[in-house]
């Protein structure tokens, strides 16, 4: 089993040119597997396609994910194409994730649909979205979107790369084992993880096709001093009757040892996100390396 650390930015995170310039580049030193980023229009974090594509261009090895990328409200031709796009200006790194987006009026208005259409619209898009970096030649007529003899181009370096999607409930992780190819859930036990893999492959039998065994992976959220009170009260929401110090790590070495759980139930790829700005990410990465790298397959352990 491979072993995969990655590093998220959340939604929480505003970076500036040279910090995050700085950010990507301790990553590719490092050895860290990936990037994600995540949207959210009325928050401060940057646009992840935009982001990713700026990490690109500073890069060679860093693979490049979105924790998550919207998709209800985009046409997915157009997004087809701008994955597709970044897929081979990068050589082949990218790791699309999708989601049905946060349930708040104003990203909703944003992106113009009704929450309860959200779910039909995304299962329409993202086979549609496959076919585009897939085929010369789509016809289709849907519910939302109708396309005759359309060719999206460039394809993509990977052929077709693969689709991760997130979300616990049981409705979500149907929608994983139908239309995702790995899971990348988030605020949940490695025991809660277990559970949700069994109706994920479930899901994935009936649906006559299977998920990689090495395509199962989390979200995992640190915090130096704490879990913040602000955050205690969305898992309180969230996840009623759950401590959210089982959620959120306290500490590197408590990082280290929920990685490790994670990793006896076969769960492999992972994405730590910090809950507070560290004042140098550079050092705050050279730290997280320490405690985590020496589980990854093949890490670049070599400091700059």
């Amino acid at each position: 089993m491979k072993i995969r650390i990655g590093f998220g930015l959340g939604t929480r995170t505003a970076l500036d040119a040279e910090p995050f310039a700085s950010l990507v580049d301790a990553l590719e030193d490092l050895g860290f597997d990936s990037l994600w980023l995540s949207e959210r229009l009325t928050g401060p974090a940057p646009d992840p396609l935009v982001g990713l594509a700026v990490a690109a261009g500073r890069t060679r090895k860093l693979k490049l994910g979105t924790s998550v990328m919207v998709l209800p409200g985009r046409n997915p031709a157009l997004v087809a194409s701008e994955w597709a796009s970044l897929d081979r200006l990068s050589g082949g790194r990218t790791l699309p994730a999708f989601g049905l987006g946060v349930a708040d009026p104003a990203e909703q208005q944003a992106f113009g649909v009704e929450r309860g259409e959200r779910a039909a619209w995304f299962d329409e898009a993202l086979p549609l979205i496959r076919r585009f970096w897939t085929e010369d030649h789509v016809d289709h007529d849907g519910a939302r979107f109708t396309f005759r003899d359309i060719s999206v181009r460039p394809k993509p370096v990977q052929s077709p790369p693969d689709v991760w999607l997130g979300g616990i409930a049981p409705s979500e992780l149907r929608r994983v084992g139908r239309l995702g190819d790995g899971w990348l859930p988030s605020f949940c036990t490695p025991s809660q993880a277990a559970e949700g893999r069994v109706v994920v492959e479930s899901a994935a039998a009936d649906a006559g096709r299977s998920i990689d065994s090495e395509h199962f992976g989390a979200l995992l959220f640190y915090a130096r001093g704490g879990v913040p009170n602000a955050l205690a009260r969305i898992i309180a929401a969230r996840r009623p009757g759950v401590d959210p110090a089982d959620l959120v790590a306290v500490g590197l070495p408590a990082l280290r040892a929920v990685v490790d759980r994670f990793c006896d139930v076969g769960f492999s790829k992972f994405v730590v996100v910090p809950m507070e700005d560290a004042p140098s990410w550079p050092d705050e990465l050279a730290e997280i390396a320490d405690a985590l790298l020496p589980l990854q397959t093949g890490a670049a352990m070599a400091r700059p």
